[in-house]
């Protein structure tokens, strides 16, 4: 047994700790949940905990169901929102088979076999995500039929005595008793719209981080008589959630991003990697904007990206380049802006990870900067520069990832198929259902 299994058996103890969850995600990045007896957790350390795959959505075919998670001793936590009677704590897992070999359709090991081929290449991957959600009265929409938020601010707006005020230093606070390192919080744009800021972390131990998140966000809300959704646009006239995610390669310590007296202070590699996240994005995008309504936010304006574009400080490119600052090597870092907050972390962080990486195997050319406004050019205008347009539904995106050569390697067969599986579904259901506007603009008059 090594130090970490061991650490956590003394600290369930020692605490007098009754319930110990067992967390992992289905291919959509649905967090799933089993508790277990603190005597049966030693058991689970060395042999795994059994359970159906065939249930969970993208983890096993009923034929070959038997599947068994393994929990990480490195991401035990007491969970404090359950509180101190009667502790409950978490840990994360890898999902096995039964000879004790990684699933290939476990998203977390997905993100960690794409971590591996950077350290391969030389490479550490940290991230630094940008989570934005709005804060609903209730889960009830309003008499318009819209949902209601707990307030009317606006961007960074002070609120006095303001719901989200409170809500974000709980959420803050609890966020932090759980390892998990805040750098910024504030009020988003839209009303009611918050976002948090995690502190930059390797990838994995971003998208558990991003796990958590969720989970504590709406623990918070509940205990304070509210509703939290991560929906990319719950409301037509305000801005979508986006999880904007800083990227950047370090071998050893030295960012293998920057180069002095490089335009923008970029390193070649750096370029490659843009270069190859701008080629591979049409084919990721079903994977960082999965849902039917992803696709009202890339598509509804407010800061949303909807072309393959790159440029320094332009927040309406796909890819932004932050200002460097003098003297910061270390910091030097590109922004993915496509990303909305309902995506799988693990799947869309090995996917923009594998694109960016390919860039580099390959050697990939990075067109020029967009200086201009993106939104503001004309269609023709665009198409002249080069900046083609990101799906504009999820059946286009489906479509395109199914044409992909890449998102197969990346992802492996098997989440490959039952993602898109999963999403053609979706887009069946959707297609098939009369909205509220179709009634409303074609009932009276046709």
């Amino acid at each position: 047994m090594d130090r970490q299994q061991e650490f956590v058996l003394r600290t369930i103890e020692e605490r007098d700790v009754r319930f110990v969850r067992l967390w992992f995600t289905d291919v959509v990045g649905s967090l799933k949940s089993v508790a277990l007896a603190p005597a049966e957790v030693e058991g689970a350390f060395e042999e795994g905990l059994g359970f159906d795959g065939s249930s969970i959505e993208g983890l096993a075919r009923v034929f070959e169901s038997d599947m068994l998670a393994q929990p990480d001793p490195a991401t035990f936590q007491i969970l404090p929102w359950r509180g101190e009677t009667e502790a409950t704590s978490r840990m994360f897992c890898d999902i096995l088979t039964p000879d004790g070999e990684p699933s290939t359709a476990d998203p977390r090991n997905v993100l960690k076999r794409n971590l591996a081929k950077a350290a391969d290449m030389g490479f550490t991957c940290y991230t630094h995500p940008e989570i934005e959600f709005y804060l609903l009265k209730s889960q009830q929409p309003g008499p318009d039929g819209s949902p209601v938020p707990v307030d009317e601010g606006g961007y960074f707006d002070h609120v006095p005595g303001g719901v989200a005020q409170d809500f974000r230093r709980t959420a803050v606070t609890m966020l932090e008793s759980v390892g998990i390192s805040v750098e910024f919080s504030h009020h988003e744009a839209g009303p009611g719209q918050n976002e948090i800021d995690l502190r930059y972390a390797d990838a994995l131990q971003t998208a558990d981080n991003i796990m958590t998140f969720r989970t504590v966000i709406k623990e918070v809300a509940l205990q304070q008589g509210t509703y939290a959704t991560f929906m990319p646009k719950p409301f037509t006239a305000h801005p979508g959630s986006g999880m904007h995610t800083h990227f950047s390669l370090f071998e050893g310590d030295t960012n293998a991003f920057y180069e002095a007296g490089a335009e923008f202070q970029l390193s070649e590699t750096a370029r490659q990697f843009i270069a190859g996240i701008l080629k591979h994005a049409p084919e990721f995008t079903a994977v960082t904007n999965q849902f039917v309504n992803s696709y009202k936010r890339l598509w509804g304006g407010g800061e949303a990206p909807s072309y393959l574009s790159w440029g320094h400080n332009n927040r309406s490119a796909l890819v932004r380049v932050p200002l460097y600052k003098p003297g910061k090597g270390q910091s030097a870092r590109i922004e993915y802006r496509g990303i909305d907050s309902a995506a799988n972390p693990y799947l869309a962080y090995a996917v923009l990870l594998g694109a960016g990486l390919k860039g580099i195997e390959e050697g990939y050319q990075l067109p020029a900067a967009a200086e201009d406004d993106i939104w503001s050019l004309s269609s023709a205008e665009r198409r002249a520069m080069g900046h083609d347009p990101l799906p504009a539904s999820l059946h286009d995106a489906i479509r395109t990832m199914e044409d992909s050569e890449l998102m197969p390697q990346i992802l492996g067969e098997q989440v490959f198929e039952h993602f898109l599986r999963n999403k053609r579904a979706e887009w069946q259901d959707y297609r098939l259902q009369v909205t509220p506007y179709e009634l409303q603009r074609n009932l009276g008059i046709l």
